[in-house]
């Protein structure tokens, strides 16, 4: 039993020091990128680059792990993100560091997959609920922590670029030194657009538009903060407050959803963050202050949508199809999470850092619309057909095998048969 939790809390740790790492990572990159004068369309390709690299690693890390095994893809993984910090460090270039980039969002990818792997195999059924709330606390906990802790340092030396590379090293050592057996196979998605569009329109389009939000806000907010005037420590802050205010805002906003048609209340949420979007753009030389409070905001409505979309998509998925449905939608966030900050990027650099929020709001704007539409068309979904909904902050460090550790028993069992190979006729 000792065993079992000593092994459990390593692996925790070792996705604690993955989320550190790149909390910390994300956020260095736009500072020191603005300190060496780089464009904001350069800053917003580096966003760009991170969610492609990002949405393939979630696509072939299962093929990989498949041919060499947990522990090799896992070092190589850790092995390569850190190498790929270290190389943003030596060649400070936004030429260099888009690929780089790239190649750190694959790698971030693959190594959450294979630490959640990892999780789910050593948990059972009644405590995989209580071991993904832990690891859910963990990870917003060491996210946060990455970011704050660029207020006791200068962002314009190598400090923090190789802090961050240790620390991934760091992450290496709960499987490197793990004696247990090998976990199941990880968990496979396929972007099916067609069956996804079916199932659910509003949820594909609706979770589209929160990428392309969430995303141009996460790759380019320090971006905005810095050339409003904010100091460092102010910049750390900024980027983190939406988070903190994400993961508190999902409760009150899963429940009204419950209750409630699901696409009354993703209007209403919406209705919300266009109102801050609009504050941003109208308000945001107030000052600090200010400023803060509408990241607050903002960051409480933006990352309570994900959970809504994907709670309504299940509801008109067939039982047992919640990791087939729900990892689709995450790889179609990525999609979104491609597109946004470059075009976000684009329009700080032609029309200044408020544009930012105006990328945003016209993504929420768009929301909207097609949420009223829907209502119009389609009926609500009774109450007794409804999925209970389940929070999911962070959902661009989401992974599939993040959602198999989300999963309930019914929807697991359903996932592992999908997966086994046909049995032999008798």
């Amino acid at each position: 039993m000792i065993r079992s939790l000593f092994s459990l809390a390593a692996l925790l740790m070792g996705s604690a020091f993955l989320l550190f790492a790149g909390g910390l990572n994300s956020l260095i990159l736009p500072i020191r990128g603005e300190a060496e004068g780089f464009t904001a369309a350069s800053l917003g390709l580096l966003g760009t680059g991170w969610a492609l690299g990002y949405v393939v690693g979630c696509l072939r890390t299962p093929t990989l792990v498949a041919r060499v095994g947990h522990i090799r893809a896992f070092g190589a993984m850790c092995a390569i993100a850190a190498i790929a910090v270290l190389l943003s460090l030596i060649l400070i270039t936004p030429w260099v560091w888009i690929p780089v980039r790239a190649l750190s969002g694959f790698c971030f990818a693959g190594a959450a997959m294979i630490v959640e792997s990892w999780l789910n195999e050593r948990t059972d059924a009644s405590s995989r609920g209580r071991v993904f709330g832990v690891y859910t606390m963990v990870n917003l906990a060491a996210t946060t922590a990455g970011q704050l802790i660029l207020t006791l340092g200068d962002a314009t030396g190598y400090v923090f670029f190789a802090l961050a590379a240790i620390v991934y090293c760091m992450a290496l050592l709960p499987t490197a030194i793990s004696a247990t057996t090998t976990p199941a196979p990880l968990t496979q998605v396929s972007l099916n657009l067609r069956a996804l569009w079916r199932n659910s329109p509003i949820a594909v389009f609706a979770v589209m538009m929160v990428g392309v939000s969430n995303a141009s806000f996460g790759t380019l907010a320090a971006v905005y903060a810095a050339r409003i005037g904010m100091s460092l420590s102010e910049i750390a802050l900024f980027a983190s407050i939406p988070i903190l205010a994400g993961a508190v805002s999902q409760i009150p906003v899963g429940i009204a959803s419950d209750r409630f048609d699901r696409r009354k209340v993703l209007i209403g949420v919406s209705l919300l963050a266009l109102v801050a979007d609009g504050l941003f753009i109208a308000l945001g030389s107030m000052g600090p202050p200010v400023v803060m409070a509408l990241a607050a905001l903002f960051g409480a409505t933006v990352f309570a949508m994900y959970p809504v979309i994907v709670a309504h998509a299940n509801d008109h998925a067939e039982p047992g199809s919640f990791i087939q449905v729900s990892g689709g939608l995450l790889l179609v966030f990525g999609i979104g999470s491609i597109f946004g900050p470059t075009v976000a990027g684009f329009a700080m650099t032609s029309f200044g850092a408020a544009t930012l929020f105006a990328v945003t709001g016209g993504a929420h704007a768009l929301l909207i619309a097609f949420a009223i539409l829907r209502i119009a068309t389609a009926p609500a979904v009774s109450p007794e057909n409804k999925t209970r909904i389940r929070a999911r902050l962070l959902a661009r460090g989401s992974t599939p095998e993040t959602l198999a550790m989300a999963a309930n028993q019914k929807e697991f069992d359903a996932r592992d048969k999908a997966a086994a190979p046909d049995s032999a006729p008798g």
